[in-house]
């Protein structure tokens, strides 16, 4: 049976992600042209240039959609969660887990920061607002609730750094422990 127009556009556009994301791994944003994307892709040139209008949209694309899974990863594991800090701590969990898919951490948490740096202004995080959230319920009826926009940053950036050092081989367990004590020390 025949592919419909939607499912040919779905397919070429999936493979231009897919091959875009293997090379923006293996040799970084910079260092990856758009005909070794299409090579790669098994598309022509004019299909990247229909679905994308340069290398820059294609590579926000592929960390949009890298964000999106962790995000939802995120999600489905603490959704049922009976407290904010079990959702918290069950989010902490997930985000390594979702971290530990191969390239992912020099996406997300090297390319991506690097290319934010020069272009400024590219969406916002998914997993950091899911963040917030948790954060506000786990400190509703504390006077650091005050301080809420500041600490999700610096606990979003806990975060980040410790998905790197687990990447290079630091024991996940303590990192687990450290998010568990610190949270702790947000609910008092």
């Amino acid at each position: 049976m025949p592919r419909s127009n939607r499912e040919r556009t779905d397919a070429t556009r999936t493979a231009l992600l897919d091959a875009a994301r293997s090379l923006f791994v293996e040799k970084g944003y910079a260092e990856t042209a758009t005909p070794e994307i299409v090579a790669k892709a098994e598309v022509t040139r004019g299909a990247l240039y229909h679905h994308f209008p340069d290398k820059k949209a294609l590579f926000w694309a592929v960390i949009e959609r890298e964000a999106g899974q962790v995000a939802e990863d995120i999600e489905a594991c603490s959704a049922e969660a009976s407290s904010a800090r079990e959702a918290l701590l069950q989010g902490a969990s997930a985000y390594f887990d979702a971290m530990a898919v191969p390239g992912r951490v020099r996406l997300l948490l090297r390319e991506a920061p690097a290319q934010f740096a020069i272009d400024s202004g590219q969406g916002e995080d998914p997993a950091e607002s899911g963040l917030k959230i948790g954060l506000s319920h786990l400190m509703a009826n504390s006077p650091k609730l005050a301080l809420l926009d500041p600490l999700t940053v610096l606990i979003s950036s806990a975060f980040e750094k410790a998905a790197m050092a687990i990447d290079c081989g630091e024991s996940r367990t303590d990192y687990e422990a450290a998010i568990a004590a610190l949270l702790d020390g947000l609910a008092d």
